[in-house]
């Protein structure tokens, strides 16, 4: 039987950033502009009592509407999927199996595709993994919200003024958007990998290289 592990709050935070130096000032000649990607902090409890924050970069849930096809508004399945993800084992690790629950993990998905599996349609691809996720929350583990009352108790004895919301992934789910055009950009990533599986890639305009641009052009390549 699963673990159940509950859910007590969703913080937001940033990656690193060089856009201000310390003290406020700006970056000198040469110096980066990258960083402060959205992060987020999901704590949640184990059974034992034990604390734990998942981070998640916002760009893990571009990946896997890029890699499965799952719609870039919904959140409730891109949080389950994100969220029980690291339980999933390798099929390739040979001393899993020697744990008899992920044994049973691995037999309830043998076989399946994966998002690197040529010739599967996204919707296929989708299944399979929902079908690892469930495996998860079957044999593993499983994410559930914490009582509200119990988590508004808690803050109020620590002596923070706050309400806390009904669901505690609330935040997540009400301040992320994803950019279509950074889902677009990643899928055509995953696409290029795919193909290159399956031999050597052609580019054109839809699957090519990163930093390449092939353009419908109207000219030959002697035209000038």
């Amino acid at each position: 039987m699963a673990e159940i592990w509950t859910i007590w709050d969703a913080e937001l935070g940033y990656s690193t950033t060089s856009l201000l130096q310390a003290g406020g000032e700006q970056p000198g000649p040469g110096a980066g502009h990258d960083g402060a990607e959205p992060m987020w902090g999901i704590s949640r409890v184990r059974p034992d009592g034990v604390a734990h924050v998942h981070i998640i970069p916002h760009s893990t849930f571009e990946w896997r509407c890029a890699e499965y096809g799952i719609d870039p508004d919904d959140m409730d399945t891109l949080l389950d999927v994100v969220l029980h993800e690291p339980w999933i084992p390798s099929s390739d690790d040979a001393l899993a199996r020697l744990n008899p629950v992920v044994a049973a993990q691995l037999e309830a998905t043998h076989g399946l595709p994966t998002t690197w599996t040529l010739g599967v349609s996204d919707a296929d691809r989708l299944a399979a993994h929902l079908a690892r996720i469930e495996a998860v929350k079957t044999h593993r583990v499983r994410m559930v919200p914490e009582n509200r009352q119990f988590r508004q108790d808690v803050v109020a004895y620590v002596g923070l003024d706050v309400v806390v919301p009904e669901d505690p992934l609330e935040p997540v789910k009400t301040l992320t958007r994803l950019d279509s055009a950074r889902v677009a950009a990643r899928r055509r990533s995953v696409d290029y990998y795919r193909a290159g599986r399956a031999g050597p890639v052609t580019p054109d305009f839809d699957i090519k290289p990163p930093a390449t641009w092939m353009g419908r052009k109207p000219w030959g390549p002697t035209d000038g």
